[in-house]
């Protein structure tokens, strides 16, 4: 497992976290597979009855202040093993809402700590949903979502449990009404016999291209390749204030690829 410079340990009976004692976090949400079946290529199917833990706003005790000055929330979330039916292990798919202090619907930066994952995107959660890039990843990998995308997290390897952490804005809340009205996101990623990952488009979208690519360096968002996310933030309070205020890389957002 990547070491995320932060003490919060994933657990997987109960599913969540252990927290440090310099370490702040709450009792984690867990997603149940009811809850997420309409996101779902089959909403039938079997799977984990407990899907994947959330724990929102956590972080060192020293930082919890400048933290809530600067309008940013590290979350952690970790999945079951297993599949959804043909699908592997995944979230639903949102977009985010619109936070009131900056008038943004706020980017998000994923850094996976253990497992396999598959990072989703796309422009728009409405009919065309322009841009589609599925972004593969493993520890210690970093992800960008850009403001206003649809997206996803998705385990890539059924027998190992996905945890990543992820900065995002304080005032975050999850808008799923466009991906839920089109039974989930653009593509499906299902699994083959041999567990690898496929791709199938969705029909209630317009058509679409998917680009498969690996992690790249943001060196316009200012992330340092190959140092833990939150110790770039230990290191500089500044360097996350566009998860929060993305208006501070206006320039970087025109023409974003993850």
């Amino acid at each position: 497992m990547f070491d995320p410079g932060i003490a919060v340990v994933p657990t997987e009976k109960p599913m969540g976290f252990r927290y440090g004692p310099d370490c702040f976090g709450p009792v984690p949400e867990i997603r149940r597979l009811d809850a997420i079946r309409g996101s779902l290529l089959d909403p039938g199917c079997n799977g984990p009855e407990e899907v994947y833990a959330i724990a929102m706003d956590v972080g060192k005790t020293a930082h919890r202040r400048e933290l809530e000055r600067r309008m940013l929330l590290f979350g952690v979330v970790t999945y079951a093993r297993g599949r959804l039916g043909r699908e592997p292990v995944r979230s639903q798919g949102h977009v985010h809402g619109i936070s009131s202090h900056c008038g943004w619907r706020t980017p998000e930066v994923y850094e996976i700590w253990r497992g396999k994952a598959v990072v989703y995107m796309q422009e728009r959660a409405g009919d065309d949903p322009g841009r589609c890039f599925a972004v593969e990843a493993g520890p210690g990998d970093v992800v960008a979502v850009p403001p206003g995308w649809a997206h996803a997290a998705i385990s890539a390897d059924p027998s190992v449990p996905l945890t990543f952490g992820a900065w995002c804005d304080r005032q975050y809340c999850f808008d799923y009404e466009g991906v839920r009205a089109h039974r989930g996101m653009a593509f499906y990623a299902l699994l083959d016999e041999q567990g690898s990952l496929m791709w199938r488009e969705n029909p209630h979208y317009g058509h679409a291209v998917l680009e498969r690519k690996k992690p790249r360096v943001y060196a316009e968002l200012g992330i340092r390749p190959g140092v833990p996310v939150y110790t770039q933030f230990e290191q500089d309070f500044e360097r996350f204030r566009f998860v929060s205020d993305p208006a501070c890389r206006l320039e970087a957002w025109s023409a974003f690829a993850p």
